[in-house]
C-alpha cells in the first residue's frame, strides 16, 4: 500500500469521493503543510485535505490524478465552490518523489498546463481533523459540499 494526500476544497467532498475508487483501501481527512501539530487556533498555512492509502497493483498514481481532476476546478486559486481562502487551495503532497513526479507529469501532460493552479509539493506537515470531520458527508449527508452528487457516486459500488 501507499499514501498520497489530496488537497481539493473542502475536504468533506474530497474525502466521500476518493473513499469510491479502485484500489483506494483507506482515507482521513486532515490538513496539510502547515505550521504546528495541533487542531486549535488558525489554519496557519494548512490545505484542508485527504489522506489516501491505495493498492498500486489496483490504480497508479496518473489514474488518481485523473479522478481528482474530476472533482476540482484546477485553474482556481484558493476557492472551490462556495469556499474561499488558502486552506480550500488544490494540491498533491507526498512523502514519495515518484508519486510528486507522477502527479507534475500529469500536469505538464495536459495541453492546459500552464493554466493549472494545482500545488504539487513534498509534504512537510500532517495533521489529522477532529472525528466530527471523519467520513463527514456520511454522517450529515446534507451538509454543503462543493462536488455534485452525482460526481460523488460516480464510481461508488453498491454492496
Amino acid at each position: 500500500m501507499q499514501t498520497i494526500y489530496f488537497a481539493g476544497g473542502c475536504l468533506w467532498g474530497v474525502q466521500a469521493f476518493i473513499k469510491t475508487l479502485p484500489g483506494v483501501t483507506w482515507t482521513e481527512a486532515g490538513r496539510a503543510n502547515g505550521a504546528g501539530e495541533t487542531l486549535e487556533g488558525p489554519y496557519d498555512g494548512y490545505a484542508e485535505c485527504v489522506k489516501t492509502v491505495f493498492d498500486p497493483g489496483v490504480v497508479t498514481v496518473d489514474q488518481l490524478m485523473g479522478y481528482f481532476f474530476e472533482i476540482i476546478d484546477p485553474y482556481s486559486v484558493n476557492r472551490q465552490g462556495d469556499d474561499v481562502g488558502e486552506k480550500y487551495r488544490t494540491g498533491v503532497c507526498s512523502e514519495d518523489p515518484a508519486h510528486l513526479e507522477a502527479a507534475s507529469a500529469f500536469i505538464h501532460n495536459r495541453p492546459d498546463a500552464d493554466r493549472v493552479a494545482v500545488e504539487v509539493l513534498p509534504l512537510t506537515n500532517y495533521v489529522r481533523s477532529a472525528e466530527e470531520h471523519q467520513d463527514r458527508l456520511a454522517k450529515c449527508p446534507d451538509d454543503y459540499c462543493h462536488i455534485p452528487e452525482e460526481v460523488l457516486n460516480k464510481y461508488k459500488v453498491e454492496s
